[in-house]
């Protein structure tokens, strides 16, 4: 048989919210995801891959709007000489009828939804293993029935899934979780796997290849699908990460203390290709000890940068302040306005008091030297 080349992708989450995020970066993310499928698609036809299988999670909900349904069915039907392998995933599970009813009355032909667990001829000596989420919560491995499964000597085995082979330090049921042995188990040449936001190699043959489009933090830098090709039955994948992710999201960490130059520092830890950040979405945690106003020229220099981001967001809740007694003169040298502070310094310091009472003292001290100060100015 001649080489079989394929993308392998999973969890794309079309529909997507994004309710954490600002109505614009909000629009920006859903658009970016919609379109990853056409970015999937020539991604195919540039590396001559005739197949994408989709493992699982295609939608976000169960309930995705007939728009979002009808447009990914146009992104893969415009895919000429690309055939698509879709399994239900815990997010869209087979469950939901209408979503998946919806999606076989309108399907191009190029788009196989595989919807029960038996072998599928994907192409000539190649034979598809699919083990689709008929429901969310399964209570049993899905891909126990790849073991046994006949299929013809000389014939390419891959298998398809939707599920964690390891503890993801999620809410997982133990009876759900894939065996990390199935690809040896069943045979199989390639075990393509959903369910991991990030990118993950259980070993050559079984792998994660993250979502097209990063949406969490959780998983930093720029989504990717894998590209797959196999030689013979038997013989190790090859296998080579390609991006397709239009946002780069960073989880970047900011070390401070009091000798250093906190504007210095910052511009050092952010991306220095300006060019990049308008695509890029930061979640900057500071962390470590800084003067009063030291605090002041950090909230205002991430403040004056966030709008050339896409979405920059400040973590300080690891950054603690060291008030000194001219910071309090500068709050006030006598009156009620200088105990106050002097009682929220005593309360932040005192350690006879819980964490949380001094981090809620120390939280008002910070406002009110900020607010002093930006009252003087």
């Amino acid at each position: 048989m001649t080489r079989l080349r394929f993308l392998h992708c999973s969890d794309l989450h079309l529909g997507k919210r994004f309710g954490q995020f600002e109505e614009d970066t909000r629009a920006a993310l859903q658009l970016a995801r919609q379109a990853s499928l056409a970015r999937l698609a020539e991604i195919a036809v540039a590396e001559q891959a005739g197949h994408v299988l989709i493992a699982g999670d295609l939608f976000d909900t169960e309930t995705p709007s007939s728009r979002v349904i009808r447009q990914a069915l146009a992104a893969m039907g415009g895919a000429d000489g690309v055939a698509w392998w879709i399994i239900p995933g815990n997010h869209d599970s087979g469950a939901a009828e209408p979503l998946w009813a919806e999606m076989a009355r309108h399907k191009p032909d190029n788009v196989h939804l595989l919807m029960t667990a038996e072998p599928v001829e994907m192409a000539p000596g190649a034979v598809l293993l699919p083990a689709p989420c008929l429901h969310r919560f399964a209570g049993h491995d899905r891909t126990v029935w790849m073991d046994t499964a006949a299929t013809a000597d000389g014939q390419l085995r891959i298998g398809l899934a939707h599920g964690a082979v390891l503890d993801f330090d999620r809410d997982q049921n133990g009876a759900d979780t894939i065996a990390s042995n199935r690809a040896a188990s069943a045979r199989l040449d390639y075990l393509a796997l959903g369910d991991w936001h990030g990118r993950f190699t259980l070993d050559a043959r079984s792998q994660y290849p993250g979502t097209p489009e990063r949406d969490r933090f959780k998983h930093p830098g720029r989504g990717s699908c894998l590209l797959v090709e196999l030689s013979q039955p038997g013989a190790p994948p090859v296998v080579r990460e390609i991006p397709v992710g239009q946002f780069d999201w960073q989880d970047l960490a900011l070390e401070l203390s009091p000798t250093q130059d906190i504007t210095a520092e910052l511009m050092r830890v952010l991306p220095q290709d300006r060019s990049t950040w308008v695509e890029t979405l930061v979640r900057l945690r500071a962390r470590g000890w800084v003067r009063a106003d030291q605090r002041i020229t950090l909230m205002q220099q991430v403040q004056d940068h966030a709008p050339a981001f896409r979405h920059l967001d400040l973590d300080t809740s690891g950054l603690r302040v060291e008030h000194r007694a001219e910071d309090l003169d500068q709050i006030a040298t006598t009156g009620a306005l200088r105990a106050a502070a002097e009682a929220l310094l005593h309360d932040s310091q005192d350690v006879a008091q819980s964490q949380d009472s001094r981090d809620v003292a120390a939280a008002a001290l910070n406002r009110l030297y900020a607010f002093v100060r930006k009252d003087a100015e």
